[in-house]
């Protein structure tokens, strides 16, 4: 049994396609069946029923795969252990981030971070929360930054910072008038919202208290998936939406004019790094996070927890 060997039945595993499975560990698919065939001759199961597509795995297979997860991310610690004692932060990086947060994040922090570690080769990739959750516990991804509490097993999060959420608001709109508004000022049929699949659309749901049959717009019902639509469909047109304040730092004069804050104690959500449990670059982690910290303007790092909006 080799490291190889297991790779390769975990590649099987994440695309239930040998030939795409070769593609991805970067050999021939006859190299990677005969290997995985030579790891079930030792092993004397089947780990893969290969009469079936896609291709399925056993349930003795499963079992293995599962153990092969384990002993590869053990594995990885022997050279992290070695990293840690040179002070080193270097390698592949594989990061999710969610799309409310990766057009207003990134730009701040991923410049200096690459300048600053040379050696981190960092892939990112634009995902809903369930779908980077999915893929940490498939181990497509390594690290994942998004809204938390996420209350998942064998996910470790680690906290970054707090950003208040605020309500941006057409000056057609009664709340307009209000220097100051509460969860209850909103009318449901005249916010706008992304799409299902967001996080930051099932807290504000959670937010505002806000029924399923509640939303929606009568004559018209649009679910975005950006906030940059969002915030073009309040200012052109009627209505409110709620961003992160993130999203409202590079606001012209006439565009904060239309921001309007809750009542104190404020909404705010949570921002964090998670990793699975098993994930054994903690340097990695530890950099990113102080990185982000480094690019945040003061009015994020002195926000203090207030009412942290749950994702349902």
């Amino acid at each position: 049994m080799t490291i190889t060997q297991l790779e390769y039945i975990i590649a099987v595993e994440n695309l239930r396609n040998f030939v795409q499975a070769a593609e991805s560990c970067c050999v021939t698919q006859p190299t990677l069946s005969m290997q995985i065939q030579k790891l079930e001759d030792e092993l004397g199961i089947k780990i893969f029923d290969r009469s079936r597509q896609p291709v399925v795995t056993t349930q003795i297979g499963s079992e293995i795969i599962h153990q092969a997860r384990i002993t590869l991310a053990e594995y990885a610690k022997i050279k992290e252990v070695v990293n840690s004692g040179k002070n080193e932060v270097s390698g592949e990086v594989r990061l999710g981030i969610i799309p409310t947060i990766a057009p207003y994040l990134l730009p701040l922090f991923l410049t200096n971070f690459l300048e600053k570690f040379p050696n981190i080769e960092l892939k990112i990739k634009e995902l809903t929360t369930e779908r980077i959750i999915q893929h940490l516990k498939n181990d497509d991804l390594d690290i994942g930054l998004l809204a938390t509490p996420l209350q998942q097993p064998n996910i470790i999060e680690h906290h970054i910072f707090h950003e208040e959420l605020v309500l941006y608001v057409s000056k057609e709109n009664a709340l307009y008038q209000k220097e100051y508004a509460l969860s209850e000022d909103i009318d449901p049929r005249e916010l706008w919202l992304l799409e299902e699949g967001h996080c930051l659309r099932s807290q504000i749901e959670n937010l505002c208290e806000l029924k399923r049959k509640s939303i929606g717009y009568g004559q018209f019902e649009y679910q975005a998936g950006s906030l940059e639509t969002l915030r073009k469909m309040v200012e052109r047109n009627q209505g409110i939406t709620i961003l992160p304040e993130l999203a409202t730092l590079d606001f012209e004069e006439k565009q904060k004019v239309l921001i309007r804050k809750f009542a104190s104690p404020a909404p705010v959500r949570e921002v964090s790094l998670v990793a699975h449990r098993n994930f054994a670059k903690s340097a990695v982690l530890k950099a990113l996070k102080q990185s982000i910290l480094d690019s945040l303007p003061e009015s994020i790092k002195n926000t203090r927890p207030k009412t942290v909006v749950q994702i349902k």
